[in-house]
């Protein structure tokens, strides 16, 4: 199976006083397209830097990072940077849109950050997917409408479509359901694995949502910096 997203033996450590504080132990985590992974565990278990290291944002003390085939060992920064404007999308806690842009506007923007002008027939091109993928999520309705005229389960919509926009390799999602009621959370974990599977991206979910963890293809629990083995598929059921 095509594995996009790798990490071999990942150790990260910070300074903590005159020693150090282990955020990752020997993790190891691989990630088959087309699929979610749920990695779950309480507040400093290493959940947070699990993703930045999966995101390039932090380098590892030791370890592998291979992203949609890419090794970024020794990659540049600016390097990095294309690698996730290309390759990856996030999905963040909070969806952080631009309050003067429309939810249409905010994906139009990804495409232009990625390099591609919006003028001509590119333009439409980009106008065309944007309102795609907010059909997506369903908020076809929703295009000429900013964030604060947006509930927020539909802005966390936008920042899930916003992430689709320059089609991602890898989704990483951090915690997409902390800020929503039961109903809007369980819609949101819905429309992410239904996504991953329709777009073949391979995704990580970090949550403390254990009551809807049957979304996943695939559920690894943190503690003290380590993940249980390899991410054990769920029982069936």
């Amino acid at each position: 199976m095509n594995r996009l997203l790798s990490l071999t033996d990942i150790t990260l450590t910070y300074p903590d006083g005159a020693g150090r504080l282990t955020a990752l132990d020997g993790v190891g985590l691989d990630v088959p397209a087309g699929t979610i992974t749920a990695v779950v565990g309480p507040s400093g278990s290493g959940k947070s830097s699990l993703l930045a290291v999966a995101a390039t944002l932090v380098t590892p003390e030791r370890g592998r990072v291979v992203l949609d085939g890419v090794d970024t060992a020794g990659l540049s920064r600016a390097e990095k940077a294309e690698l996730r404007r290309r390759r990856l999308g996030i999905v963040f806690q909070q969806p952080n849109l631009l309050p003067s842009l429309t939810a249409l506007e905010q994906l139009e923007l990804m495409a232009h950050v990625d390099g591609r002008r919006r003028r001509g027939g590119q333009a439409r091109q980009v106008r065309e997917r944007a309102r795609e993928l907010l059909a997506a999520v369903g908020l076809s309705g929703e295009t000429g409408r900013r964030p604060h005229q947006l509930s927020g389960g539909q802005r966390q919509r936008v920042g899930i479509a916003r992430a689709l926009m320059n089609g991602p390799a890898v989704l990483l999602v951090d915690e997409p359901t902390s800020a929503l009621d039961h109903e809007r959370g369980a819609a949101v974990l819905d429309l992410l694995a239904g996504l991953t599977r329709e777009r073949g991206t391979a995704t990580v979910l970090v949550t403390h949502d254990r009551a809807r963890l049957g979304v996943a293809d695939r559920v690894a629990e943190m503690a003290d910096g380590r993940l249980t083995d390899g991410a054990a598929p769920l029982p069936a059921g």
